[in-house]
């Protein structure tokens, strides 16, 4: 039986390695039996047909949470704070330009503005939100919102959603980020956050914006209720998503902290965590970029990501409050990390383009 199990991998892995696309059931069997160190060779063989070799690329941006009011209320954020409790904020244009300018004063020249979906705000107060910066900083990157965000914009204007995001677009918005993913199944997220846009829904967003233009980044949530079936199936919403528009430039893997006491989380081990970056560059063949989350993985964990099939560390963040950051804090310190590596940095922007601020 382990001779047919090590045959059967073999053929996968050399499948994926000619470039050949590898089925859900081909990826189910890796993720279940495969062993995690081949899958890592395998990666890192396609990583570097891909990606010029030696290279790793990393990105400076500032995250602003305009907002920590929600009515989605997720069982696994501590963030937010619920509607009507006379707690929780609403940051003003004025209060986030100033987080901008703390930003640029280290050489950080986006915005990754997102927050909770608050009922109590108009559809005005994201475009002169957008619109202020702009005026104020003509050639800042702003990547904002999440598909639940522009679904909830959609609801209270009664416009249809590409208008929705054609509007954001004229106020401002460069990019768009696929956050609010977490597990692409029904099943799970009625478990996690009943509330919050199904499949379908993200995926029309996701869709729409990508057929405007918006270029996205992509990801996946894993350690607490999904199964194995589920993983895959996340995956490979993703992988269909990008047949269609091209828009996804990106995906990450994380894995769910313990942040409330309702939430039941599983604790991902370091090689299942590894499995899942060098799994992701073969099966999501058509995405050419997989990054390892220094803020979320930790520097000894992202660093073994890089030679797993991921080419980005998706850092320096300045300013996260969902998460516990085990991250990258300054430019100087992410070009170290990826020079103690062996690699060469080399800075992009959210879209990936390099030489350019970010």
């Amino acid at each position: 039986m382990s001779a047919q199990r090590e045959e059967k991998e073999f053929q996968i892995l050399a499948k994926a390695e000619a470039g050949n696309r590898i089925s859900t059931q081909e990826a189910l069997f890796l993720w279940q039996q495969g062993i995690f160190q081949n899958l890592m060779r395998s990666a890192e063989k396609i990583r570097q047909k891909r990606i010029q070799a030696g290279r790793v690329s990393y990105t400076a941006f500032r995250v602003v949470n305009y907002t920590n009011l929600c009515n989605i209320e997720c069982s696994f954020c501590s963030f937010m704070d619920e509607v009507g409790s006379g707690k929780g904020y609403t940051l003003t244009a004025d209060e986030i330009l100033k987080k901008i300018e703390e930003a640029q004063a280290q050489d950080v020249h986006q915005l990754f503005l997102q927050g909770g979906v608050n009922p109590d705000l108009p559809f005005d107060y994201y475009l002169s939100t957008l619109k202020t910066i702009r005026e104020h900083f003509p050639s800042i990157h702003i990547r904002a919102f999440s598909p639940v965000e522009v679904l909830f914009m959609e609801k209270i204007t009664g416009l249809p959603l590409e208008d929705v995001l054609k509007s954001l677009q004229q106020a401002g918005l460069n990019s768009f980020p696929g956050a609010g993913a977490e597990i692409l199944s029904d099943r799970v997220r009625d478990i996690l956050s009943p509330l919050k846009a199904d499949v379908s829904e993200w995926l029309r967003a996701m869709e729409t914006a990508g057929r405007l233009g918006l270029k996205q980044s992509t990801n996946i949530v894993w350690g607490s209720e999904e199964t194995d079936q589920e993983i895959i199936e996340h995956l490979n919403h993703l992988r269909n998503l990008q047949d269609s528009t091209g828009a996804v430039l990106s995906f990450v893997p994380w894995t769910f902290q313990a942040q409330t006491k309702k939430f039941r989380i599983r604790k991902v081990p370091p090689h299942e965590y590894l499995k899942m970056v060098a799994l992701s560059r073969m099966f999501l063949d058509n995405i050419p970029h997989i990054e390892v989350s220094i803020m979320v993985a930790g520097k000894q964990l992202g660093e073994l990501g890089l030679f797993a099939g991921a080419d980005d560390i998706n850092s320096p963040v300045i300013e996260e409050n969902v998460l516990r950051s085990f991250g990258l804090k300054s430019i100087a310190e992410a070009e170290d990390f990826i020079r103690s590596a062996g690699f060469t940095p080399v800075r992009r922007n959210f879209n990936f383009e390099e030489g350019l601020k970010s």
